[in-house]
């Protein structure tokens, strides 16, 4: 079973005086990075969350939202009325040490006047400290749990779409190494029919037919890639086998195509012939490109 590491997630939570909105995101990543941006009050909870989103998600690059839209409540400002005073009477004093003549400054007689200039004065609005709410928690976390699932269905959808190129990339490499069989044996008897004319060419040379048969097979052997054309089946098998178990397993299928690439490129460096190598080409081809949607695998 695969799943991507790519997915998105969202819930909304209503709630008296506000709503919460959820959005969790995910990108490939080698490890678990998660990121959680939500209201200061709730902060205490955040090793929490990064503990139920590696249980839940286990990789990837992962950003948590959560955000409250405000509804009707209550202000949230009081006034400092102890600083406003103290602003006044500094005002009053200041009034008094430069002597400005009450009939510039009416402000003493008439309060009102100044107190749109006192209410401009730093720190006079007090905001009130916002408490964090058990049942209000509870309720968002609740969200938060809509919100994974959603990501996870999300990831098991992308999944199936990467199974079925993966899979269809794989049966490629299946047939085109079928393909190449034909091309293998027919090469190996043109080696040998090759070098018995170069020996028959040969002048005034004495040739040991023991020592030349030895030395072919040795040679021969070098060039034969039966060897490798079994293990790369084996491989191609065994990365089928892997996508269909039921555990997340990109790190696994990524050990396997690199076997599957060595294997390729051995067989590729063996290549005398131009329909071998350029069914080698074909098959590296094939390989890369699934090796680009292993990278987003879970």
């Amino acid at each position: 079973m695969i799943q991507s590491m790519t997915g998105y997630g969202k819930a909304k939570v209503n709630i008296e005086n506000a709503n919460f909105n959820i959005e969790i995101k995910s990108l490939n990543s080698k490890q678990i990075d998660t990121t959680i941006k939500m209201p200061s009050i709730y902060k205490a909870k955040e090793i929490a969350l990064r503990n139920l989103i590696s249980e839940k998600v286990q990789r990837g690059k992962i950003e948590l939202s959560i955000w409250k839209e405000k509804g009707i409540s209550s202000p949230n400002y009081t006034l400092n009325n102890e600083l406003i005073k103290a602003y006044y009477q500094q005002l009053l004093q200041l009034k008094k040490d430069l002597g400005l003549n009450l009939s510039m400054t009416s402000f003493q007689n008439k309060p009102t006047d100044i107190i749109p200039m006192l209410l401009k004065m730093p720190d006079v609005m007090q905001k009130g400290e916002e408490k964090e709410s058990e049942n209000e928690w509870g309720q968002i976390q609740k969200g938060i749990d809509l919100a994974i699932n959603d990501l996870l269905k999300f990831r098991l959808d992308e999944g199936e779409k990467l199974e079925a190129d993966i899979k269809s990339r794989t049966n490629n490499l299946i047939k085109l190494l079928q393909d190449i069989s034909p091309f293998a044996k027919a090469r190996i008897e043109k080696v040998k029919t090759r070098l018995s004319k170069k020996i028959s060419e040969l002048e005034n040379i004495d040739v040991d037919e023991n020592r030349f048969e030895q030395e072919l097979i040795y040679y021969l052997e070098k060039q034969d890639i039966t060897e490798e054309r079994v293990r790369l089946n084996a491989h191609l098998s065994y990365l089928i086998e892997t996508i269909n178990s039921d555990v997340p397993n990109g790190k696994k299928l990524g050990f396997i195509t690199q076997e599957i690439g060595r294997e390729i490129n051995t067989i590729g460096s063996k290549a005398s012939d131009i329909n071998m190598q350029k069914i080698v080409v074909q098959m590296k081809d094939e390989l890369e490109k699934i090796k680009e949607q292993l990278l987003n695998i879970l």
